[in-house]
């Protein structure tokens, strides 16, 4: 299903950095999905999925950005971020994690999480993803 996204992004109670694209949502076995584009002058297209199961949510970036990045509730997780400079090993340590969604299409994740990048603390990071059918004004 076709859907606009919105991607809020927080860091250490910084000001919000928001980002609007379109992409796609949609259920296949026990987790949602939703996939989406963004293209950044600096670097290039990153292609972004994100995972929702019972347990867990991971967000899985390609492209010009190569990320790897699983939450679990309490539960500190090895991640991956690479950029063309080099690769680098990351861990998350996911505070809240909500997942609703409505039967029209809509919905919304919230995640709060530690972020540690080569084992050193990188800040607290809140992510707020909503999204709703393209055909739908709300």
């Amino acid at each position: 299903m076709p859907v606009k996204i919105s991607v809020k992004t927080t860091i250490n109670d910084a000001a919000p950095v928001e980002l609007i694209v379109f992409g796609r949502y949609f259920q296949k076995e026990r987790a949602a999905y939703l996939q989406y584009e963004e293209v950044l002058e600096e670097v290039g297209t990153i292609r972004t999925i994100v995972k929702v199961s019972q347990e867990e949510m991971l967000i899985l970036r390609s492209g010009a950005i190569k990320m790897r990045l699983p939450f679990r509730l309490q539960q500190k997780l090895p991640g991956s971020y690479e950029l063309s400079l080099g690769a680098f090993e990351t861990a998350t340590l996911a505070k809240k994690m909500e997942f609703t969604s409505q039967e029209n299409g809509s919905g919304q994740i919230d995640i709060i999480y530690d972020f540690e990048m080569q084992g050193a603390p990188a800040g607290t990071f809140q992510l707020e993803i909503h999204f709703q059918p393209e055909h739908s004004y709300e």
